[in-house]
């Protein structure tokens, strides 16, 4: 199947161009979008990575894109574009989560809590069980926009924390909770994550396609029996 997979719920977005099946990944072609810029370059950049590999949109099998939590305005320009293409193409679209992208790319297993700066004194906070087996499934628990605040109060509980944000660390670093500072993921890890989901029919309509953005949650995760 060839993947075209994009980010661009935060400031530097990418895009990737992939090929694989269930057994092989193969990454043919990668680009950086410009903060601020996606709505301009999108588009041009999908253009350009096809053309660099004689490939023509219609053999795309599949897309791929990062639907949250993130950039108001990035994920809008993003989403829109893979729902146009989808829809005149017809082809399935997977939705993945930066939080569970940012789960998996840390390489732990069990149960994973990925982090990730919301500006403004909040924190993007997903929870997950990664399977030691594949290092790939992934069962969501939750996701919730937490304050500093809550954030802080549970990290005591929290088995493995994992976030791309220096901020993040530094506010986690003297609870003592064991902490996984990692890259970012970029479109090629959305890449791997988009073929499984389409592979395993985890997919989602042009139509139906949105952009998540995590709603505040009553914090109801930090205050479960033996959390």
């Amino acid at each position: 199947m060839l993947i075209l997979a994009i980010d661009t719920s935060w400031k530097h977005g990418s895009l990737a161009l992939a090929r694989g099946d269930g057994r092989s990944f193969e990454l043919l072609e990668t680009a950086s979008l410009t903060g601020g810029a996606f709505s301009a370059e999108l588009v041009p950049q999908i253009a350009a990575a096809l053309a660099r590999r004689n490939l023509h949109k219609q053999e795309i099998d599949g897309f791929a894109a990062v639907s949250g939590p993130g950039s108001f305005t990035g994920l809008r320009v993003g989403l829109a574009a893979i729902k146009g293409l989808a829809e005149v193409l017809k082809k399935p679209i997977a939705a993945v989560s930066a939080l569970e992208a940012l789960a998996l790319a840390s390489g732990a297993t069990g149960r994973v809590f990925a982090a990730l700066d919301a500006q403004r004194g909040e924190v993007f906070l997903g929870e997950y069980d990664v399977h030691s087996e594949t290092l790939q499934a992934t069962s969501l628990q939750q996701e919730s926009l937490l304050t500093r605040e809550v954030f802080l109060a549970a990290l005591a509980a929290r088995a493995i924390i994992v976030t791309a944000d220096a901020s993040i660390a530094a506010l986690a670093q003297p609870s003592g909770a064991t902490l996984l500072q990692i890259e970012r993921p970029g479109a090629e890890a959305i890449a791997r994550i988009g073929l499984r989901k389409i592979l395993a029919g985890e997919t989602v309509a042009a139509d139906a396609l949105d952009a998540n953005y995590v709603r505040r949650s009553d914090a109801e995760i930090f205050s479960k029996p033996g959390s």
